[in-house]
């Protein structure tokens, strides 16, 4: 067992003709078994984009160069060595296991070869996510900037190619908590609930060739009372009278929309469309096909549908309850921070990331709080599969308050920020059925204009539930209650309105030696020592938890998936080497 994640001693990097300081951490303390199935020339090789399929795509994952120069810096002109992307320069997985710091920039270099048959086309360039500020370069030319450190953007790449080799160039800035950005628990000094840095690159980097006109993004709405399905189709490019064709297979009967280019391919069969829920986690797959005026096939994409509905309704005895798909249904799941020894943000296979909800689903959950995190693309994708529920956090940002103080303040450019990075994740999450509530703040970590935020999720989608803060300060607005409560669940009053909630409690912990981020300073809520013991307390735990329920208690959110680094409460070991409870008992609790 190695020691606790430490410092190195300083390293010097060369960038250019300037000498910056680096600091190295050591190798983590822990990995997954997953670890070891990484390997440099096929690293996370699964179809990035579940949702908008393509055949063809060109992964650009795995070792490229590194720098880190003090901010404002031109490009290195020498490299410091080799970094795997898509892990954070932090993770032991980049090879790297390094600090940046806000007062530096890294720097990302590789070469690729132009796409077959480019010419004539558009390439499009990738990113599954990087934090924070991005900029892009290829063959010197500056293709594009980004800021938001959770969501996915591309840049389009073509005016920039050449034949043959080309050379790509990425610069990243990241203040961390040093800053008002958006960043979870990220911290630049990790300790208690607070976590190590992510910096730079953290999703999948990729590209595709699309024609001239193409299809851009997809929306899909659903109306579960009208039995209708409706995809909006944004298309990019010239696209005068050119139209869309949709082609389903829904009950084992086909299925046919047809549509002008700016207007929503729909569809109301005759018969009832097979309803998502998490027992019956039933998707239907659909192509779209973009046609020029002639008829010929321009463009082409897959991608699927859930149908569901989620709503708060009074169940027979006057209680607001969560409603799926006409149905009272009590949702409960863990709180999933998604945070990875090896990898940090980034689990190190995508069988891995599978693996965590594969072992939710065995506990017996129904849902999932994904907390103050934005996963890729495929972590939803899996939860479509298997039927998880998810409650989706806002990666919290900028200042705090406790339970008894006003919302914050923030300046013009961190309010405009949030909005922005709150508006994309919501957008760019939008098609996945698996979620069924919007939670903007934590514990009122940034909490900002509360009454107006929970309005602005609405507006941005009106088909799920808006929770307006997860635990302390509740401005009576929303769809929820939402009470935090360790480590026992409880439930202080009902409301007219609103269903309530335990957004957290639990908590529960066993350090288990040998599966340890650090020796010292490891803690839960309330520590046991044996697994039998724990499986005890949990046991009771939630037949408290079923006694509430008949008080009225709507859904509970467990404390937590996983340990992370010091945080020992997790249902199995951060490693994800031990589930620490016997699981026939928890599963049957």
């Amino acid at each position: 067992m190695r020691t606790r994640r430490a410092w190195r001693t300083p390293m010097w990097v060369l960038s250019g003709l300037m000498l910056s300081p680096m600091v190295s951490y050591a190798a983590a303390p822990i990995r997954t078994t997953w670890a070891d199935q990484v390997k440099a020339d096929n690293v996370l090789p699964e179809y990035p984009r579940p949702q908008m399929t393509r055949p063809a795509w060109t992964n650009l994952n795995g070792h490229w160069d590194y720098a880190i120069t003090p901010r404002g810096t031109h490009k290195p002109t020498s490299w410091a060595g080799k970094i795997l992307v898509p892990f954070c320069i932090e993770s032991d997985l980049s090879g790297v296991a390094g600090r940046v710091g806000p007062e530096n920039e890294l720097w990302y270099r590789r070469t690729f070869s132009a796409p077959g048959g480019w010419k004539g086309r558009r390439t499009l360039l990738h990113f599954g996510a990087a934090d924070w500020k991005a900029y892009a370069y290829v063959n010197g030319k500056r293709v594009g900037a980004h800021q938001g450190g959770y969501d996915a953007f591309s840049f389009d790449i073509t005016d920039a190619l050449q034949d043959g080799d080309n050379e790509l160039v990425v610069r990243v800035w990241d203040p961390t908590d040093a800053g008002y950005q958006p960043r979870g628990k990220q911290t630049l000094n990790p300790n208690g609930i607070w976590y190590t840095a992510v910096t730079g690159i953290w999703g999948t980097v990729w590209m595709e060739t699309v024609p001239q006109t193409f299809i851009h993004a997809l929306r899909i709405d659903t109306d579960f009372a009208a039995n209708t399905l409706k995809v909006d189709v944004e298309a990019a490019g010239e696209a005068a009278g050119y139209s869309l064709e949709l082609d389903t297979m829904i009950g084992g009967l086909s299925y046919h929309a047809k549509a002008k280019v700016g207007e929503p391919l729909t569809l109301t069969p005759e018969t009832r469309i097979p309803a998502w829920s998490p027992t019956e986690p039933t998707h239907h797959d659909f192509t779209i096909e973009l046609k020029d005026a002639g008829g010929n096939t321009i463009d082409h994409v897959g991608s699927y549908f859930g149908f569901r509905s989620i709503e708060i309704r009074r169940d027979d005895a006057g209680v607001n309850r969560l409603f799926l798909n006409g149905e009272s249904l009590f949702q409960y799941g863990p709180l999933d921070q998604g945070w990875w020894p090896d990898g940090l943000y980034t689990a190190p296979t995508d069988e891995a990331l599978k693996y965590d909800l594969e072992v939710t689903k065995r506990l017996g959950f129904n849902m999932v709080r994904k907390h103050v995190k934005v996963e890729p693309a495929r972590w939803y994708h899996w939860c479509d599969k298997l039927g998880l529920l998810v409650w989706q956090d806002m990666p919290s940002g900028d200042a705090y308050i406790n339970s008894q103080q006003p919302d914050i303040k923030r300046t013009a450019q961190s309010g405009y920020n949030f909005e922005r990075e709150l508006r994309r994740m919501i957008e760019g999450l939008f098609n996945h059925p698996c979620i069924v509530m919007w939670v903007p703040y934590n514990e009122g970590w940034g909490q900002w204009e509360t009454a107006r935020i929970v309005e602005f999720v609405r507006g941005l989608d009106s088909t799920r539930l808006v929770d307006n803060t997860s635990g302390w300060a509740d401005r009576n607005i929303g769809d929820v209650l939402d009470i935090h409560s360790y480590p026992a669940p409880r439930i202080d009053k009902l409301d007219d309105t609103r269903a309530v909630v335990n957004g957290e409690f639990g908590g529960l912990g066993l350090p288990m030696k040998g599966h340890l981020w650090q020796e010292k300073d490891n803690w839960g809520y309330r520590t046991y020592e044996t697994q039998a013991a724990l499986t005890d307390a949990y046991c009771n735990m939630l037949g408290d938890l079923h006694r509430l329920v008949g008080r009225g208690v709507a859904a509970a959110v467990y404390t937590q998936t996983t340990d992370v680094e010091g945080e020992v409460n997790g249902l199995m070991t951060y490693d994800r080497g031990v589930l620490k409870m016997d699981e026939a008992r928890a599963a049957a609790a």
